[in-house]
C-alpha cells in the first residue's frame, strides 16, 4: 500500500475519499474531529500544486426516507459540511448538489489548480454501498489520483471506499495520511506490542466480538470483560444475572473462550460486581450487588466499584492496551462511572509509560467527554473499522489499494 507522499501529484486532480460522515446539529457541523483528521492529507495534496476532489457519505439516506421514498436530501447533504471545511483550509472549497452526471462533471471540469470540491452524498447513490462498478468507473474518470482516508469507512467494500481503487494502476493510487496511521497502529498492537498486552473489551453482545475476543485470547496476556456482554459469560458460569443481558445461544461460546484463555495462560477478568437497575432507564432504582448474585428483576447496567479497583490494577500492570466498548450504559448519567473509570485509569497507564489504543466508537466518545484524549496513545477514527482490523482481518478499502 502505497504512501500519499509516493505519489507525484502535481497539477493534477485528486480523487479523495474521506470519512466526513460527522453530527449535525441545527444544520451545523456538531463534532468536527473527522475532519480535522483529514486535514493534513488535504493540505499535502494543496501543497503540491494538485486540486481536489472530494467524496464522502453522511448518515444512512438510503435507509431513512420520507414517506414518498424520496430522499431527505436537505437532511443528509454535505452542505452544511463544505461550508465548515471552508473556513478550516486556506483554500476555495465549493460544493456540488450532485456526485455524478452533467452537473458534477461541470464542477470538476472547472476546478482550478489549488481548489478543493465536494462531491454531494456518496450514499444518495444506490450503487454506492453495492459497490457498483460503472459508479465507480464514473468517479475515477474525475481524477488522475485516488487517495483513500477514510479508515472509518475502509471495511465497508463500497464503490467509493473500494471498487473506485481498481481504475487506477499502483502508481496512481494511495492511501492518505490518516487511513496510513490508523492501519500503522493496529498493526503495532497486533504485531509489535510490548508486554503485557491487555485487551479490554465491552459492549452489549458477545457476538459482536466474538473474533475480536479469539484473537485477543490468542495474543493478549490479559483481558477485562465489561459492559452487557459480561452477563453472558458470568451465566456460563453459573452465577445468577437476574434481568441483566444475555446472549442464551452464546452460552457454549462464552465457555469455550474461557477455556481456551485457560489454555493459553490468559488471564481474564470478569467484574465481581455490578451497579445494577430496576429498569432500563436513566432515572431507575439502583444498587450495588455482585455480578454473579443480581436478584430477579434487577438488571447490570454498570460495573460496580471493586471491579473498578479490580480492573483499574489490571491495567497499571498492562504495557500496550486496547480498549473497545463501553463498560456499562454510559449514556445514562447513573451508568457512566465504569466506563470514565476506565479512561482515567487507561490515562494514568499512558503517562506512566504504556501505549494505549482506544478503538473508536463509544469508548472514543468517553474518552472525549471524560476529557482525557491527549493522554491517550491513539484514538481510532473508525470504530467498526479498527475492530474489524483487530480481529485480524483484512479490510477491504486497505486491500484494494494494495492490488
Amino acid at each position: 500500500m502505497k504512501h500519499l507522499e509516493q505519489l507525484s501529484l502535481a497539477e493534477s486532480k485528486v480523487l479523495v475519499r474521506v470519512d466526513f460522515n460527522v453530527p449535525l446539529k441545527e444544520g451545523k457541523v456538531a463534532d468536527d474531529t473527522r475532519i480535522q483528521a483529514a486535514l493534513p492529507t488535504l493540505q499535502y495534496i494543496l501543497d503540491q500544486g494538485a486540486s481536489i476532489i472530494l467524496l464522502s457519505h453522511l448518515g444512512r439516506p438510503q435507509k431513512d426516507k420520507n414517506e414518498d421514498g424520496s430522499l431527505k436530501r436537505d437532511q443528509f447533504s454535505l452542505k452544511a459540511v463544505a461550508d465548515y471545511l471552508g473556513t478550516l483550509v486556506d483554500a476555495s472549497v465549493h460544493f456540488c448538489p450532485e456526485n455524478t452526471g452533467a452537473i458534477a462533471r461541470e464542477a470538476v471540469a472547472q476546478l482550478e489548480q489549488g481548489q478543493i470540491l465536494i462531491l454531494e452524498n456518496t450514499r444518495f447513490q444506490e450503487g454506492e454501498k453495492k459497490g457498483d462498478e460503472a459508479l465507480a468507473e464514473e468517479w475515477a474518470s474525475y481524477a488522475d489520483f485516488y487517495v483513500n482516508d477514510a479508515f472509518g469507512a475502509a471495511h465497508r467494500a463500497h464503490a467509493s471506499t473500494c471498487t473506485v481503487a481498481n481504475f487506477f494502476d499502483g502508481q496512481h493510487k494511495a492511501a492518505g495520511y490518516l487511513l496510513h496511521k490508523e492501519v500503522s497502529e493496529g498493526q503495532k498492537v497486533l504485531f509489535d506490542a510490548q508486554r503485557p498486552l491487555l485487551a479490554i473489551v465491552g459492549g452489549a453482545k458477545v457476538s459482536d466480538k466474538i473474533l475480536l475476543l479469539e484473537q485477543m485470547v490468542e495474543k493478549a496476556d490479559m483481558i477485562i470483560i465489561g459492559g452487557g456482554m459480561a452477563y453472558t459469560f458470568i451465566k456460563a458460569k453459573g452465577g445468577a444475572i437476574g434481568n441483566s443481558l444475555v446472549e442464551e445461544d452464546k452460552l457454549d461460546l462464552a465457555l469455550k473462550i474461557l477455556q481456551k484463555a485457560i489454555a493459553e495462560h490468559t488471564e481474564i477478568y470478569l467484574p465481581v460486581d455490578s451497579v445494577v437497575a430496576d429498569e432500563f432507564a436513566a432515572t431507575a432504582k439502583t444498587q450495588n450487588t455482585a455480578s454473579d448474585q443480581i436478584p430477579d428483576g434487577w438488571m447490570g447496567l454498570d460495573i460496580g466499584p471493586k471491579a473498578v479497583q479490580d480492573f483499574s490494577k489490571a491495567i497499571s500492570k498492562a504495557k500496550t492496551i486496547i480498549w473497545n466498548g463501553p463498560m456499562g450504559v454510559f449514556e445514562f448519567d447513573a451508568f457512566n462511572k465504569g466506563t470514565f473509570a476506565m479512561a482515567k485509569a487507561i490515562a494514568e497507564a499512558t503517562q506512566n509509560g504504556a501505549y494505549s489504543l482506544v478503538g473508536g466508537g463509544d469508548s472514543a466518545n468517553a474518552v472525549n467527554q471524560s476529557g482525557l484524549a491527549a493522554s491517550i496513545s491513539h484514538i481510532s477514527t473508525g470504530g467498526g473499522a479498527m475492530l474489524e482490523l483487530l480481529k485480524g482481518k483484512t479490510l477491504p478499502g486497505i486491500k484494494a489499494l494494495e492490488d
